[in-house]
């Protein structure tokens, strides 16, 4: 087993103040609850920044109430090369000697959810708990040899600068495809989709599919896991959501001026409630499904379908009204050059996602292996 020891040995609070007004309101940060500074959200109007911390690159910066933070302390450290101001109530540290202690190792972990608790069984305080820097330099923490600490370190570097790249590349992507389909109201007529749609109504009679197959649709447009409670639920009334087909509930009124619509883009076909409606592409000659799908996603289709929206107690888009949807409709060249920027786009997105992820499961792992070797 490793050593564990007090952090107050590693570390030292800084309290360097933004006195000469060096630092503006660009370089002025908040710090959240995932471990990262933010934009402030602070109304800066006639606030005078002399009296702002300054946290310099690699140094630490954390928010020491914790009593309304859902369990989790407000913590980050400063990656970039720039020097941030933040609020003179927050707690600002350093690493005193990194060639005993990786400060993006000690980053890792105070990510945990480990000292998340620990954080939080350790406030004290009446009306407002506080997790102060005499609490943090308790804190006892694994500190194994740095080329220890800096193997962990690199995986997690790794997984952040594959998610970093891709998030970069899908971005400018995204507005281009984006920009594309804007420019297309000007340059080609637009037509009712209804000639190019038809609705199918194929239900899980056999009850072939089952509940692992059933799914909800989302506002994000996007095919999700179903919240609802599927104990002794029948799913033969359900409908067949197929592969390369659509999905849309038809009720408006309750989803922030969003549709919940979705494109199945799996080699999968799935079951949804029998309340929402499946349709699909009937002539891929004239219109591609991805395409549709584009323009379906974007703000001012929720906007036309909220607006097309009738009914009393609860308002809804119709299938009828879905058809009188006007789209402008380019060659089919255009719009699978379209497609294929948000198939990259999108791809981007999903591996920066998994990156995202694996990080979350496989730094941790790497941790505790550390801690118990």
């Amino acid at each position: 087993m490793s050593n564990f020891e007090k952090l107050g040995k590693y570390i030292s609070e800084c309290d360097t103040r933004n006195a000469n007004n060096q630092y503006g309101l660009s370089s002025l940060r908040g710090v959240s609850i995932n471990k990262e500074f933010i934009e402030s959200k602070a109304n800066m109007e006639g606030v005078s920044l002399t009296p702002y911390k300054l946290v310099k690159p690699n140094e630490f910066c954390f928010v020491t109430i914790t009593s309304r933070n859902g369990e989790k302390i407000s913590l980050a450290q400063n990656t970039s090369d720039e020097t941030y101001i933040v609020s003179s109530s927050y707690i600002v540290f350093k690493v005193n000697d990194e060639k005993e202690l990786l400060p993006d190792f000690l980053y890792l972990i105070l990510s945990r959810p480990e000292f998340d608790r620990y954080a939080r069984f350790n406030s004290w305080g009446s009306a407002r708990e506080a997790f102060t820097f005499e609490s943090m330099e308790l804190t006892e923490v694994c500190i194994p040899s740095l080329s220890e600490q800096q193997k962990v370190v690199n995986v997690w570097k790794a997984f952040r600068e594959i998610k970093e790249q891709n998030e970069a590349k899908a971005a400018p992507l995204m507005q281009l495809c984006q920009s594309y389909i804007q420019e297309l109201k000007h340059k080609y007529p637009a037509q009712e989709i209804g000639p190019y749609i038809e609705e199918y109504d194929t239900r899980n009679k056999d009850s072939y599919y089952k509940v692992e197959d059933v799914r909800g649709i989302s506002i994000e447009k996007k095919i999700i896991d179903t919240k609802a409670n599927m104990d002794g639920v029948s799913l033969s009334p359900y409908k067949i959501f197929k592969n390369g087909t659509f999905c849309y509930v038809t009720i408006t009124s309750r989803n922030g001026d969003k549709i919940t619509l979705s494109l199945n883009p799996d080699d999968r076909d799935y079951i949804v409630s029998s309340s929402y409606i499946t349709f699909d592409v009937k002539n891929s000659d004239v219109i591609i499904p991805e395409f549709l799908y584009l323009w379906f996603c974007r703000s001012e289709f929720d906007r036309y379908a909220r607006f097309n929206s009738w009914g009393s107690a609860r308002e809804a888009f119709s299938f009828e009204d879905m058809k009188r949807t006007k789209v402008p409709i380019p060659p089919l060249d255009v719009q699978r050059a379209i497609v294929n920027i948000y198939k990259c786009a999108n791809e981007a997105k999903q591996i920066a996602a998994e990156a995202d992820r694996l990080s979350r499961e496989v730094c941790p792992a790497l941790l505790q292996h550390v801690i118990n070797s």
